[in-house]
């Protein structure tokens, strides 16, 4: 299995000087869990280089078993200090792509170009496409081989608006995913705030939250088997 994971580079809540990044859950337990099942990983991001986590995520009442190992791991801190341009990146070599959230991919992955002709390429194949919490954004401005928005008719699942508010985030977020979703035909499902939800819908995995994170890799990885 040759899987890519996809993560923002993006580190600033637009112009309001907080720090954001990649949300650590998302990255790490899917991170293990398919370096466990044999994978071959490889880590990209927009710009290459470091991908920066959102140091919120690395507060202790969000720390998990995943996020303390990735904390320890100097080779895991390492990989996402030298993630690969995503430019440079050549879908065929992989099997499945993995995005994870944090509100970072909301500024730069829902709009950039490779990532969206990555993920457009994907789905013709029908290749796994998988993404967690806000990292269904990045499905937002994807288009079918006809035109259509790559999410219309399709279950979905993401980031809610509750949990925005939950977070205090709605003010500062370019858009609200749920209704960005909505907008452009995807059918919306979710539960209870921050209890995990992963639909699958074809190729097409996602996820609601960080608790959401381990389930949507198992997905993945039951999909390529």
């Amino acid at each position: 299995m040759k899987i890519l994971m996809v993560l923002t580079s993006h580190a600033q809540l637009g112009d309001s000087g907080k720090p954001t990044g990649f949300w650590a859950e998302e990255m790490a337990a899917p991170y293990y869990l398919f370096t466990a099942a044999g994978a071959e990983l490889t880590l990209a991001s927009p710009k290459g280089g470091q991908a920066p986590v959102d140091p919120g995520s690395l507060e202790p009442a969000f720390l998990t078993a995943a996020t303390r190992r990735y904390q320890a791991d100097a080779e895991l801190q390492s990989r996402l200090a030298n993630t690969v341009r995503l430019a440079e990146v050549d879908g065929a070599d992989f099997d499945a792509v993995f995005y994870p959230g944090g509100h970072g991919p909301m500024y730069d992955l829902t709009h950039d170009r490779d990532s969206i002709a990555l993920i457009e390429s994907f789905a013709r194949a029908g290749k796994v496409v998988a993404a967690v919490c806000h990292a269904p954004a990045v499905l937002l401005e994807a288009k079918t081989a006809d035109g259509r928005p790559l999410v219309e008719g399709r279950e979905v699942a993401g980031f809610t608006n509750s949990e925005e508010a939950a977070v205090g985030m709605t003010e500062l977020v370019p858009f609200l995913l749920e209704d960005a979703l909505v907008a452009r035909g995807g059918v919306h499902r979710s539960v209870e705030d921050w209890a995990p939800l992963v639909v699958t819908d074809g190729a097409l995995i996602t996820g609601q939250n960080p608790a959401s994170s381990e389930a949507v890799a198992e997905a993945l990885l039951q999909a390529l088997a």
